[in-house]
């Protein structure tokens, strides 16, 4: 399982805390063409903090920058209904899967598979709900029914599983060089303690 000292942590989230803030509120240029990493910053905080604070905190940080886009940063209102607050089981569905992840990691490249499951897993679940209720209970349509829903899935899914993995593999990929010096290091540990005691 993943353990960071409480320092890396903070590091962490306050990486995380800052990418949504410049990725979903879409009040930074520059970024406005970058996909809402909110997903991802949820998943990503599953793995790595272990504060039980981090997700309520996370969670109001978004719901601050959707007020904020909507009350003067000139963002229509059109997402924000009676389904807002299935965000909350949305977004904890992202966070369970990473943090799942988390005790299964392994140094190794078997470590795929699991991350690969728990990111499409958790990402079905997360679009089934916050797309679902949004849909179904927010009063923005007038008739609903499964097929057409099944049809908006399909048509929206890729593109947030996209986003999802496009900053899940950023993170990978930083990841494997923040940690080749210590992998390398245990690596030389072990082999030294095997010439040593051969038998």
């Amino acid at each position: 399982m993943l353990s960071f000292s409480v320092r890396t942590q903070l590091t962490v989230g306050i990486v995380l805390a800052t990418l949504m803030g410049a990725t979903r509120g879409y009040h930074f240029t520059p970024l406005e063409h970058l996909p809402s990493a909110s997903w991802a910053v949820f998943f990503l905080a599953g793995i790595y903090l272990r504060s039980r604070w981090v997700f309520p905190a996370l969670l109001a940080e978004a719901a601050l920058l959707d007020f904020a886009a909507v009350t003067w940063g000139g963002v229509s209102s059109f997402c924000v209904s009676p389904a807002y607050g299935f965000l909350l089981p949305a977004y904890g569905t992202l966070w369970f899967a990473g943090h799942w992840y988390a005790g299964e990691y392994r140094d190794t490249v078997a470590t795929l598979l699991p991350l690969a499951g728990s990111v499409f897993v958790g990402a079905v679940i997360c679009e089934l709900i916050s797309s679902g209720t949004f849909y179904f209970l927010s009063g923005r349509y007038e008739q609903t029914n499964m097929t057409q829903f099944v049809l908006r899935f399909a048509e929206y899914f890729p593109r947030s599983l996209s986003s999802l993995s496009f900053y899940v593999g950023i993170a990978g990929i930083i990841h494997i060089v923040l940690r080749m010096p210590a992998m390398s290091s245990a690596r030389f540990r072990a082999s030294s303690r095997l010439r040593k005691n051969p038998g």
